[in-house]
């Protein structure tokens, strides 16, 4: 059998308004506030120039792979540097722009491999050494740098 219970509405002393279910306040949940900084908004003028060099470079290191590809995305990515779908798609961050121009090939010619090689196989890297045989230390500076906080732009 179900019970009534009166729903009340009472007020404070300093005004506030509570509901009151039968004897008991009604608890609410506290509302988590965020902590996290939001990233700047990208100008158009700096998703342009990112878009130039990827596709530049693209060009570039595509002439020796000869690999197809479909869309490439410019994303104000929070941690990747760039990714690879399953479609043939390549997703770079902005961020792409604070990369010296060793680690802005190693990056094209990481993500442009995937498009033979979905995975980090033997194979895999081997095919990215064919055209950045000093990837292991490029890489291992890109992780330092991913550890203190992707590369900052410059607004």
């Amino acid at each position: 059998m179900l019970q009534k219970k009166r729903l009340r509405l009472m007020a404070n002393s300093l005004g506030l308004f509570s509901l009151i279910f039968g004897s008991s306040p009604v608890k609410r949940k506290k509302r988590k506030v965020s902590t996290v900084k939001k990233r700047p908004a990208v100008t158009p003028a700096q998703r342009a120039a990112a878009r130039a060099l990827v596709h530049k470079r693209l060009e570039h290191f595509n002439q020796y792979y000869h690999f197809s590809y479909n869309k490439v995305a410019i994303r104000n990515q929070k941690t990747r540097w760039g990714s690879c779908s399953s479609k043939g798609n390549l997703n770079f961050s902005v961020r792409i722009l604070t990369l010296s121009p060793e680690a802005q090939d190693y990056l094209i010619i990481h993500e442009l491999c995937h498009l033979k090689e979905f995975n980090h196989s033997p194979r895999f890297w081997a095919l990215v050494a064919e055209q950045c045989p000093d990837y292991k230390r490029i890489r291992s500076g890109m992780r330092t740098m991913d550890a203190k906080g992707m590369g900052e732009m410059v607004y």
